[in-house]
């Protein structure tokens, strides 16, 4: 919801601030505001950044931070708002694309059937009137952002374990001092006060809040349902832009909405289970005591949720279950007998 209102919004805020100059201070906004409530998180409830986390959280800022917004405001500057907001659905078949074929996760037969009705929406979004004529630069734009995120998704999946408000600030701030670093260079200037402050509580909110709750669902459900979740953003900023921009809700909008409602009810009733080995791992991520994690602790018990280094011995049990940090498994031919009915 967030992310789909910051669509119409950036759409609005753009003839005040300009391509560059807007994608830097949507992302300035998310890393300041993060950056000012970090002080009264809980500290020691998350597993912070490692040296190791670089080179992907570098490649997340290139490409969720830097190439995907600025491609997204080079396609709103060409585009109506709503019409964009539609066009980034391509953001879904892309991203299950890549987790499935070079991620090894997997989606039982409910998932794809409700994953599908999802994009169907977005179909039926993206064959509104006047889409036939849409400047071609601006479209392939938008689908270039499109293809952007969904590798920075697929990415960030990498580093769910650690501390999402931690990653989303070095990865907003980051890019967002680039984005507005080379505003200037070009010649961009910083907008008066209203719409500057309009920009920064945009991104704080559609950006940066955005983007931890991505960072939490992709540690507990993996990146292919994630995504399929995320594909309701458009409709929600296609049904934004009527009262932020103007512009007119169809029919086909509604029997968008209706498709998207329904394949969203059923990847909530999906459930995935059979038998399956843990292998011995040592790591280091937010946790409770549960059947993972019956391991003991030298200063008692503590706060929980809490983050350690702790170890896994192997196990083998069946249950149903997502692709959250334990169960990253590929899925052979005997493993492909899974239940998509009651939980066990």
């Amino acid at each position: 919801m967030l992310f789909g209102l910051s669509t119409p919004l950036a759409k609005l805020l753009l003839p005040s601030t300009g391509t560059f100059m807007l994608a830097g201070l949507l992302y300035l906004g998310a890393g300041i505001g993060l950056t000012v409530i970090g002080p009264l998180r809980r500290a020691g409830r998350e597993a912070p950044l490692r040296r190791g986390d670089l080179p992907t959280l570098a490649a997340m800022v290139v490409a969720g931070g830097i190439a995907g917004p600025l491609l997204l405001l080079v396609g709103l500057a060409r585009l109506p708002g709503g019409e964009a907001s539609l066009l980034l659905n391509l953001e879904t078949p892309f991203t299950i694309t890549i987790a499935v074929l070079f991620f090894g996760e997997s989606l039982v037969r409910r998932e794809v059937v409700g994953a599908a009705a999802v994009i169907l929406g977005g179909v039926i979004l993206a064959s509104s009137p006047g889409v036939d004529g849409l400047h071609v630069l601006g479209a392939l734009a938008v689908a270039g952002a499109g293809l952007a995120w969904a590798i920075d998704n697929n990415l960030s999946q990498r580093l769910s374990l650690r501390d999402p408000v931690a990653v989303t600030r070095v990865k907003t701030l980051v890019a967002g001092a680039v984005n507005v670093g080379v505003a200037l260079a070009m010649g961009e200037r910083l907008p008066t006060t209203a719409p500057l402050a309009g920009a920064l509580a945009t991104g704080f909110l559609g950006y940066g809040v955005s983007i931890v709750l991505h960072l939490l669902a992709l540690r507990q459900i993996g990146t292919a349902r994630q995504a399929a979740y995320l594909a309701t953003a458009p409709f929600v900023g296609a049904l934004a832009a009527v009262p932020i921009l103007g512009e007119r809700l169809t029919w086909k909008e509604v029997a968008a909405g209706l498709a998207m409602a329904v394949g969203v009810a059923i990847l909530l009733r999906a459930r995935h289970g059979h038998r399956h080995m843990h292998d011995a791992v040592e790591h280091d991520h937010a946790h409770v005591r549960d059947e993972h994690h019956n391991h003991t602790h030298a200063e008692g018990v503590p706060v929980e949720p809490h983050s350690h280094p702790h170890r896994h011995e192997p196990m083998v049990h069946d249950h149903a279950h997502h692709p959250d940090p334990h169960h990253r498994h590929r899925h052979g031919d005997r493993h492909r007998r899974q239940r998509t009915g009651k939980t066990p």
